[in-house]
């Protein structure tokens, strides 16, 4: 969203997403340029007027995302100052309201999914850990476990929440929260009591500037993946940087987030472990790019997604050769007949 006026208003953003190709959106619910979140969590007619609005651009909503709000479920206090421009301004410098606000943001976005007939929400989780993430100083024992067991006592009411109403949270496996990688994943979901709607919003993206093999975490994670964002990168380190990228600006580190085909991930392979696993979800498009100008990768992506999607087939490809079940031949394949 923007103050130009292409991106300043729903139905204005809808017909230029529509010009490019899309076929839905992900509608930031902080943005009242876009949604009230709370009148959508009250009124099913306010969201069939929503609808109506992404409709008549031949649009689908895909999902809402609330991650300015589950970022603020769970901050540290050394992240206080910098995250608090993600809160109303009257809750700025309070950080305990600041986090009671949050949550009922995540169980409105949960009530407003339901009117809008969405089955997930993407978000982030959070991070009390971060500043300790590198074990150095050494970490008191139980410091971690404890603050797993803390961030889950804070989103058990949301996802609780979310149960009643039927919809998934994603959480975005990001760098930043403490839900960063599949380990991380796993503890916090062990925290919260293998809850059924703690799942993943998958994005390879985060995963290749961390180095993890992100086509085999679909093979490990492929029942939590409900949401998938549709983000390139690439990794070139050198003699003078690496994964942490030295403090520099994004165009200078050795990680950068690349407009779709620019980067390094292997979407193919991505596109067809998801149809292998029958991923329910949408491909949505996540662009960030520290060269390329925006629009340009927005008019790229819509066709990047419709070159590499798979249409999962019906059959076998040898099934010309094939006999049919036959048992009296299924026998005699197996010498079971003299």
């Amino acid at each position: 969203m923007d103050d130009r006026s292409s991106y300043d208003s729903l139905k204005n953003i809808c017909q230029w997403v529509a010009s490019l190709g899309y076929i839905g959106i992900q509608i930031p619910s902080w943005d009242g340029r876009c949604i009230n979140l709370e009148k959508a969590a009250e009124s099913k007619t306010y969201c069939e007027e929503i609808k109506g609005v992404v409709e008549s651009h031949g649009l689908t909503i895909t999902e809402l995302s609330t991650h300015l709000q589950g970022q603020l479920v769970a901050v540290h206090p050394a992240y206080d100052l910098l995250f608090d421009g993600f809160a109303p301004q009257s809750l700025r410098g309070k950080p305990k309201e600041r986090t009671a606000w949050a949550v009922d943001q995540l169980k409105l976005a949960a009530k407003a999914s339901q009117h809008l007939g969405l089955s997930a929400q993407a978000t982030f989780s959070g991070a009390l850990l971060w500043p300790v993430l590198y074990p150095w100083p050494q970490r008191p024992p139980g410091l971690v476990a404890d603050g797993f067991q803390e961030l889950a006592r804070r989103w058990l009411p949301i996802l609780n929440a979310c149960d009643d109403v039927g919809v998934d949270v994603c959480y975005e496996i990001h760098p930043g929260e403490d839900l960063h990688d599949g380990v991380s994943f796993e503890r916090f979901w062990e925290a919260a009591g293998k809850h059924r709607r703690c799942n993943i919003l998958y994005d390879p993206s985060h995963l290749l500037l961390q180095q993890i093999d992100y086509l085999q975490y679909i093979d490990f994670y492929h029942d939590f993946i409900k949401i998938f964002h549709v983000k390139d990168a690439e990794f070139n380190p050198n003699g003078k940087t690496g994964v942490y990228g030295g403090y520099q600006e994004w165009v200078d580190r050795a990680g950068r987030f690349r407009s779709l085909g620019d980067g390094q991930v292997k979407f193919k392979g991505i596109f067809s472990k998801l149809a292998q696993y029958d991923y329910p979800g949408w491909a949505v498009v996540e662009w960030e790019c520290c060269i390329k100008q925006p629009e340009q990768g927005a008019r790229e992506g819509a066709q990047f997604v419709k070159d590499n999607i798979i249409r999962v087939t019906e059959r076998a490809f040898d099934d010309f050769a094939g006999e049919g079940r036959d048992g009296l031949v299924n026998r005699a394949v197996l010498g079971m007949i003299e």
